[in-house]
């Protein structure tokens, strides 16, 4: 009797991510006097309607008492972060303090490949911002 072929495993995310997420949030959220401006920002694919994504973040800003400054979203599906003109236009932003963070629905809309997802907190912590995310990582 032959053995059945392996089945795929479940894609996990690891917990590192979360955690490294969650404190560069705490320390932006500890540094902002007066109103915390965040963009939201979601990913889509083309001719994709971003309307579902938005609404899960601004749900979250609502219950936080964030003062959304702008909405944005890139329409190219999952390509490098990097690669995406609203995404930079948004850390542009974050350089120069008009926003403290990035708000997307969950995180799929920076990245699904861990190495790409790292890379761009590295990016936005670098900036002076956080992101922030509707659905923690390990719900995509």
């Amino acid at each position: 009797m032959s053995a059945a072929p392996a089945l795929p495993r479940p894609r996990t995310v690891p917990s590192h991510l979360g955690g490294l997420r969650r404190t560069q949030l705490e320390t932006v959220l500890q540094g902002v006097a007066g109103e915390t401006r965040v963009a939201l920002y979601v990913l889509v694919g083309p001719r994709q309607d971003p309307a579902p994504r938005f609404a899960a973040a601004q749900a979250l800003a609502t219950r936080h008492g964030w003062t959304v400054a702008g909405r944005t979203f890139d329409d190219t599906g999952q390509t490098d972060p990097a690669t995406r003109p609203q995404l930079a236009r948004l850390l542009a932003r974050a350089r120069r303090r008009e926003i403290h963070g990035i708000l997307a629905a969950s995180r799929v809309d920076i990245s699904d490949d861990d190495r790409e997802y790292e890379a761009m907190l590295d990016q936005i912590r670098a900036t002076g911002a956080a992101l922030a995310l509707a659905r923690e990582e390990n719900v995509l």
